[in-house]
């Protein structure tokens, strides 16, 4: 069986990956590629766009267009963007994976009610290599306990928008639950002035944006006399795309529901 594939922001940096991600994955189809109308790429070929060779779909600037020709969407894009996308998927019996990040509690709340119409798997990372260090924080997190400083470092690129990134976050909640805390109420965002003494409760996030940083990631575990550190440093979007592409084909074959990397990994 071959899963039709389509993406949005075909143009952009995350788009290019995911075409030539999908040509290298068995299985994978490419049969739509999408861009916001005033992109002056619209009507390029989607393999070129990318580097490959033509592959004969082109970027089209409406998803209502091409809706029909495929089994799942693959949206990296910007959350309002993204919701409309999910209320056109959601109503056409398409599938979704998601890697858009910065949804607001109610746009959360509206992507899971839509999963009880279609499959969707949304993750904050599609990495192998983070979704494995899900697992270790987890670990890590109920050994230590409470004997330790917490502590979450991310670094991005120039252009991302929203801080701390999604997976910063989903490592900060992965360390307050297995701890039995509230991420909302003992996250600390940056710190300025006289803060006076760290309160071992909390969860620090710090934040970096420079250059061209795929995606830095490292969680310390701070004690007196020593540190635990689980690091994963990415140094090409295909890790991403490839594991976007892998939780696709996975989608097609589950029930309406709300998924995670986490689920198509069996982790």
């Amino acid at each position: 069986m071959t899963t039709r594939i389509g993406i949005t922001g075909a143009a952009g940096r995350m788009g290019r990956t995911l075409i030539e991600a999908i040509g290298q994955a068995d299985g994978m189809v490419l049969t739509a590629a999408i861009e916001r109308p005033e992109n002056t790429l619209v009507g390029a070929d989607s393999g070129e766009l990318s580097g490959q060779e033509k592959n004969g779909v082109a970027v089209v600037s409406s998803l209502a267009d091409v809706i029909g020709d495929i089994d799942v969407l693959i949206d990296f894009s910007v959350p309002d963007a993204t919701m409309v996308n999910l209320a056109l998927c959601s109503t056409s019996g398409v599938a979704m994976v998601i890697g858009t990040t910065g949804f607001t509690p109610e746009q959360q709340g509206d992507i899971e009610q839509a999963a009880s119409l279609v499959p969707i798997c949304k993750a904050s990372n599609f990495s192998t290599g983070v979704n494995v260090c899900f697992k270790l924080l987890d670990m890590a997190a109920r050994v230590l306990g409470d004997d330790v400083d917490i502590e979450v470092y991310e670094a991005h690129h120039r252009h991302k928008i929203d801080a701390p990134s999604g997976t910063a976050l989903s490592m900060g909640k992965v360390v307050a639950d297995a701890l039995g805390r509230d991420l909302d109420t003992v996250a600390v965002y940056g710190r300025e002035g006289q803060t006076g003494a760290r309160d071992r409760n909390t969860i620090g996030f710090a934040t970096v944006r420079a250059g061209d940083i795929v995606g830095d990631h490292t969680v310390t575990f701070a004690a007196d006399g020593e540190r635990v550190e689980i690091t994963h440093k990415a140094s090409s979007r295909m890790s991403f795309a490839r594991g976007a592409v892998r939780a696709a084909g996975w989608l097609v074959g589950q029930n309406s529901g709300f998924y995670d990397m986490q689920d198509v990994l069996g982790l």
